[in-house]
């Protein structure tokens, strides 16, 4: 039997960057808008959010 190092994966403490997660999530949005045809609820939110921030 070969002998097998224990092998450790590192993962850097913290957050990932805000850039980073979205680049991550947006294909996955995309694609889910596309399946489901909710491009009008996405809209409407965006719209819904923009009213609330003062645009």
């Amino acid at each position: 039997m070969a002998y097998t190092a224990h092998r450790t994966t590192t993962r850097p403490s913290g957050r990932r960057h805000p850039l980073v997660a979205t680049a991550m999530v947006l294909p996955l949005a995309a694609l889910l808008v596309v399946v489901f045809g909710g491009w009008e609820a996405v809209v409407t939110q965006a719209s819904s959010v923009g009213v609330m921030l003062g645009r």
